[in-house]
């Protein structure tokens, strides 16, 4: 979200489509209420508005700022009890929940016999879903109309509950820790990053074999499964283990399409899923592979049977360009990257209210990459200088770190120089005052502090020494993952020879094609 849109009713009006916006009018118009009721005035006035502004509002008439908090809280219900009848916004756990308010208003009527007839269904409907713990719910219903009222509805029927509600409650403990598993790992993911020695990855793998060992996965049902591999990934990505990585994500797809019509059910999971698989093949390096199967998942999205909502669009949006960036450097196709830029920037601003500041700093992040490897360095400051000016950045340190380098770069090589003596201490500065350096980044530091007693003659040797020093991280199992926020080695490589950074990050992709040719990754 930005900053402007603070005010969660705010907000809430901003994110409703027009038909949304029309429906609202029209159930507010089935109330009691009229057209000129406070609530709708205050929704249009809402609507109208570019930031949120209460003073505007107060002047306008529409209610004292003593009633405004009343006002707002009373239209934010009204809203979301019309999206609620929205048929767009119905899925199984609306359904599901619908069913049980049912159930309870027949059996608040003394009608128990029909109350348990519309449980029994909602069940049948939560277990063909997996939603397992709805299931739970409309069973422990079942049991408290069957405990106080004689309905004589099933023979055994006592039996028949019991056992539902142990097996229910078994499966829901289940799904339990292994959701505590997945948020424990994500939760190091995004505090610690990944690991950084052998020793860092040989007590992550301690914790989590110590944990996983719980689970069978030939136990476990669809929902189960999908976090199951979710794990799996986490922890890959952890210890970096990319292949492995790319292996359970293709299980969490694959899961999907042995059920396709779950797809409709979890799509968010199945977009996360893809994403995932999308980004161990580019941290693999197979292009050919990583190609095909973002064709795959772009055919699925775009397909008519895909649910559509304002928050999987943003998804899809950001998951097809930060993945279409990945395959432009995969195929070092960075001439056609560029054509893509002003699609992305107009879908950042349709998506803005509905992304988090991390990842629209991460495109521009990529678009800076872009136009630098063509030698467009005006363009690439300018995306880094919307990175670091930006008060609300949330990127890793790590990637604000190679931000502030390839701000420094470009405006080297752009001969800018007004300014360069600050630039090159401002980078040296955030990176001394970095938490827990990686050896790329030491190195990095070491050379810039030498940088300042180094003749225009003594350039070259100079870059082509800390070629040399950064040459050594580029097989690193902790080291290497540096060189893909920012390719220092093939700019270093530029440097030193005749050719462009483009031709060489081109050469080394056209070694990793005919590479990726002659072997088979396994799933």
């Amino acid at each position: 979200m930005t900053n402007q849109l603070k005010d969660n009713l705010f907000v809430l009006i901003k994110s409703l489509s027009k038909s949304e916006k029309r429906q609202f009018k029209l159930y507010v118009g089935r109330m009691d209420s009229n057209e000129d009721s406070k609530f709708l005035r205050l929704f249009n006035q809402l609507d109208k508005m570019n930031l949120y502004n209460e003073d505007v509002l107060i002047k306008k008439k529409i209610v004292s700022k003593l009633q405004l908090s009343n006002l707002k809280a009373h239209l934010y219900k009204q809203i979301l009890i019309s999206l609620r009848l929205n048929p767009q916004h119905k899925n199984v756990k609306l359904h599901i929940r619908g069913q049980i308010d049912f159930a309870t208003i027949l059996y608040q009527k003394g009608l128990y016999k029909q109350s348990l007839k519309i449980l029994d269904k909602a069940k049948s409907f939560a277990l063909k879903y997996d939603e397992n713990t709805s299931a739970y719910e409309i069973v422990e219903f079942e049991k408290l109309i069957e405990s106080l009222y004689v309905t004589r509805s099933l023979s055994n029927r006592t039996n028949e509950l019991v056992s539902q509600t142990n097996l229910l409650k078994e499966q829901n403990n289940v799904y339990s820790n292994l959701s505590n598993l997945s948020l424990q790992l994500y939760e190091k993911l995004i505090k610690s990053g990944y690991a950084k020695s052998d020793a860092e990855s040989k007590h992550i793998q301690k914790f989590f074999n110590s944990k996983i060992k719980n689970f069978e996965l030939e136990k476990l049902g669809f929902r189960e499964k999908l976090i199951y591999y979710q794990i799996w990934v986490w922890y890959s990505l952890l210890v970096q283990d990319f292949l492995s990585s790319y292996k359970y994500a293709s299980k969490w797809i694959d899961t999907f399409n042995k059920e396709p019509e779950m797809i409709k059910i979890h799509p968010v999971f199945y977009l996360k899923g893809y994403n995932f698989l999308l980004e161990a093949l580019a941290l693999i390096k197979y292009p050919s592979k990583f190609k095909h199967r973002f064709k795959d998942l772009i055919t699925v999205v775009e397909s008519s049977s895909f649910p559509k909502n304002q928050n999987l669009s943003a998804l899809i949006f950001l998951y097809k360009y930060n993945n279409l960036f990945n395959l432009h450097v995969l195929e070092a196709s960075f001439r056609d990257s560029i054509k893509i830029i002003p699609e992305v920037l107009a879908g950042i601003e349709l998506n803005k209210n509905f992304i988090d500041h991390h990842h629209i700093m991460l495109l521009y992040y990529k678009i800076a990459c872009m136009y630098f490897t063509v030698d467009d360095y005006d363009n690439c400051i300018k995306y880094v200088s919307k990175i670091m000016n930006n008060k609300n950045i949330k990127m890793r340190e790590d990637l604000q770190c190679f931000t502030r380098v390839l701000n420094l770069i470009a405006h080297w090589e752009a001969g800018i120089d007004i300014n360069l003596d600050k630039i090159f201490k401002d980078t040296y500065n955030y990176l001394e005052k970095m938490d827990d350096l990686h050896e790329v980044q030491r190195t990095i530091l070491k050379y810039l502090k030498g940088l300042e007693n180094i003749f225009p003659g003594e350039i070259k040797g100079f870059l082509r020494n800390l070629h040399g020093e950064l040459k050594k991280y580029e097989d690193d199992p902790y080291e290497k993952r540096a060189f893909l926020y920012l390719d220092l080695i093939s700019w270093l490589e530029s440097k030193t020879s005749s050719k462009s950074v483009e031709s060489i990050i081109k050469e080394k992709a056209l070694k990793i094609n005919r590479k990726e040719k002659q072997t088979t990754v396994h799933s």
